[in-house]
């Protein structure tokens, strides 16, 4: 391609051919064939030499040119010439002065066999390069899309689909439990991840991943696409069942119903995409509690309690609906959860008066234990709402005078010993903390308290190590199926009320501490 014979409009036709071909820039091709070429040069005419090459865009014609610095003192003199000399050789031009360049013009020669092979591997590695960036810049536009392609083959239980000009991998977990897919079968999935590496880009795809339901109802049900209807959330169990919820810009459309279409004709689509996943749609409101109720459907709820700093909630219902709302291992809660994003505690009606039962029972013992009052007074104060010694200890002497069977000085008598019981009690945490030989670093880890530390001290963990290791619901607890059956999951410091968030701030201060 690069002998001395080539005819100059050939080699323009090459440069068209494999920019046609490769679906890149023209430019990007003869810019490579002068690399090439400058190449093949230096090794003719001596890698000491600075050669420039440049190919006529519209002649073809190749100009091999030997590059001069005019200098002063010449150090170099294969890049290096005399202001004296160059004027010698460039008379046209009289204003030459030290700094610029003169241009010496190399023959036409046959470059040999070896060197058009080097040349030949600097065009084709040049031209992969620029047929790599085109095509990441091609699919990192298509990232959150569907893509569909033909199973190329299966590697170690990965899937690798061929989406013409470029490659994309769905791993074994983002692939739907128990389908079955063959080589040749034509296949959709979403496309999560375009990623850039240095052997190339690597397209990652999804069969699992909520936003692929999300996007087949996008292309499946025209008033999304169209924006009338809008997708507010989504949580799947990829093959088993989904929830999402939608809601309609347009009063006169139910979004519930466009989704599911004309005899489920739209959803049944989707539904046989997904291998028979089940889809529970479900339409979105800013009223919370109707929100939940909706997402635990089929089950009746009777009350629902939201903690709107901690983001949780209890719902409360019959024991009749108590496995209709967990669902199978845990399924239907576990995806409002998701679907909401607030995490919910499932209690029947029973054990939600026994719990509160046993709160206030709690509260009371210890105030009467704290503040040495007998039980009736300690009743009283809980019932009114001081739920312990803290609260009473911050509160003025009308805010609790004003109780019924409470006068000023009582009032005043309980404050006083609120504040000693605190003080008192603070001194023995200290002396506790000391005797259970708790680390320093564990003691002074940022928004831990000393009721934690002692909590903690009591079941061995007493270093920052031991607390880093800890996951978030060993601290706050939570509830588990097993075998069918609702298990409390008792946590470290869930007399505490953390936050999940702040239950995973914790440990991630301890692991920066401890791993730093």
């Amino acid at each position: 391609m690069l002998n001395r014979g080539l005819d100059k409009l050939e080699l323009l036709r090459i440069v068209e051919a494999v920019a046609n071909e490769k679906s890149i820039d023209k430019e990007l091709v003869i810019e490579s064939m002068e690399g090439a070429i400058q190449k093949a040069a230096l090794t003719k005419f001596g890698n000491d030499n600075n050669i420039q090459v440049t190919i006529d865009r519209e002649t073809g014609e190749i100009k091999i040119q030997k590059v001069l610095d005019i200098v002063e003192t010449i150090e170099d003199s294969n890049r290096e010439i005399s202001l004296d000399e160059a004027k010698s050789i460039n008379k046209k031009n009289k204003d030459l002065k030290v700094g610029d360049k003169i241009f010496e013009e190399l023959p036409q020669v046959d470059f040999g066999r070896i060197a058009a092979q080097s040349a030949k591997q600097v065009i084709s590695q040049r031209v992969k390069e620029a047929e790599k960036n085109r095509q990441y810049q091609d699919f990192i536009d298509k990232q959150g899309q569907i893509l569909s392609g033909i199973i190329k083959r299966l590697e170690y239980g990965n899937v690798i689909i061929d989406l013409g000009k470029a490659e994309g991998v769905i791993k074994k977990d983002e692939l739907i439990p128990r389908e079955i897919l063959k080589t040749g079968d034509r296949v959709k999935a979403y496309c999560y991840e375009v990623k850039k590496e240095i052997k190339g880009h690597q397209i990652f795809l999804s069969r699992a991943h909520p936003q692929f339901l999300a996007r087949l109802f996008f292309q499946e049900v025209p008033e999304i696409y169209e924006g009338v209807i809008e997708i507010k959330s989504v949580a799947r169990d990829p093959g088993s069942r989904a929830k999402i919820c939608v809601s309609s810009k347009d009063n006169s459309i139910d979004p519930v119903g466009a989704c599911v279409g004309m005899r489920g004709s739209r959803v049944q689509t989707i539904v046989n995409e997904l291998y028979g996943e089940k889809i529970d749609i479900i339409k979105w409101t800013e009223d919370l509690p109707t929100l939940i109720s909706e997402s635990l459907s089929p089950a009746e709820i009777q009350k629902v309690l939201i903690d709107q700093d901690n983001k949780r909630i209890d719902v409360i219902l019959t024991e009749e609906n108590l496995s209709k709302a967990i669902g199978r291992r845990g399924q239907n809660v576990r995806l409002a959860s998701k679907l909401t994003n607030f995490e919910i505690d499932i209690l029947t009606d029973k054990e939600d008066s026994e719990r509160r039962q046993a709160e206030f029972k709690d509260r009371t013992e210890n105030l009467i234990k704290g503040l040495e009052v007998d039980e009736t007074l300690g009743q009283l104060l809980v019932s009114e709402g001081f739920q312990g010694i803290e609260e009473i200890s911050q509160a003025n002497v009308d805010d609790i005078a004003k109780i019924e069977g409470i006068d000023e000085d009582t009032a005043k008598e309980l404050i006083e010993r609120s504040k000693e019981n605190l003080i008192k009690e603070k001194e023995e945490v200290s002396k506790k903390l000391k005797e259970l030989g708790m680390e320093e670093s564990l003691t002074n880890l940022k928004g831990i308290t000393q009721g934690m530390l002692v909590l903690l001290g009591s079941r061995n963990i007493k270093t920052i190590s031991d607390f880093a290791d800890l996951s978030s619901d060993e601290l706050i607890g939570g509830f588990d199926e097993i075998k069918g059956k609702k298990v409390r999951i008792e946590g470290y410091l869930e007399e505490f009320s953390l936050s999940r968030e702040e239950a995973d701030q914790l440990i991630m201060s301890a692991r920066e501490i401890a791993y730093k």
